[in-house]
């Protein structure tokens, strides 16, 4: 693979006016240009630890947001497996062969309309920094020229996150880079407060959210807000009640 494709992408990402003068915009921008460049429905950029999914940084518009919704909550998915396996995991029938590798991932990617996906693991050395997952709504490979520039935008995705950490300075974290990571944290406050509340376990209370976001078509992340503030009281979503 080519550094000077991946180069050419950046410069592009960072032509004077493209993310009007915000850094924060870059991930943004990155996932619509892999998007509008690659025969892909969509692309989300998840920030990872060694421990799984941190925060999701960006995803285009569609199915590509509700995916990396899945793949964060349920902590199973292409993304998790690229990032520990730290190779491509390239799934270009997730119908025929999603179902043994991530049941609960793969039924929500097939009701979305996602019949293939395709995950790069963003790395520096030893070190687990985030995934570039893209979606398509056909079944069928990348090409091998389209590998080459997945593999690009990847390479492009390490240094975009590379340059927002090293804006933030060493003793801070970027708010592009926060974002993800502060949207998680609801997540996890507003399951603690279920599980507190009905007496049940934090998989369950968990279950709680994904029943109340799936049926009502709305991202998790609202459904924790709404828990938190008081707005929504859920009970009925536990199996057994």
């Amino acid at each position: 693979m080519s550094a000077g494709r991946a180069n050419q992408i950046l410069v592009g990402l960072f032509t004077p006016g493209a993310a009007n003068g915000l850094d924060s915009e870059l991930p943004g921008l990155l996932v619509r240009a892999c998007a509008g460049t690659l025969s892909i429905t969509g692309a989300g950029l998840i920030s990872m630890t060694s421990k799984g999914p941190l925060g999701i940084l960006a995803a285009t518009d569609g199915p590509a947001g509700i995916l990396e919704e899945l793949q964060f909550t349920l902590g199973e998915g292409p993304c998790i497996d690229a990032s520990v396996s730290r190779r491509p995991v390239l799934q270009p029938e997730l119908g025929r062969t999603g179902y043994s590798r991530w049941p609960g991932f793969t039924a929500g990617a097939l009701e979305a309309g996602v019949k293939a996906v395709f995950a790069f693991p963003l790395q520096v050395g030893g070190i687990r920094i985030g995934v570039l997952d893209l979606y398509r709504d056909a079944e069928g490979d990348l090409g091998n020229g389209e590998l080459v520039e997945a593999l690009a935008f990847a390479d492009a995705a390490v240094s975009v996150l590379l340059h927002l950490q090293a804006e933030a300075g060493p003793d801070n974290i970027h708010p592009a880079l926060l974002s993800g990571v502060m949207s998680r944290s609801e997540v996890h406050q507003a399951t603690g407060m279920l599980s507190a509340q009905h007496g049940v376990s934090l998989a369950q209370a968990l279950l709680m959210l994904q029943g109340r976001a799936y049926s009502s078509d709305r991202p998790i992340l609202d459904i924790a807000r709404d828990v938190l503030a008081r707005r929504l009281k859920l009970g009925n979503e536990v199996a057994g009640d």
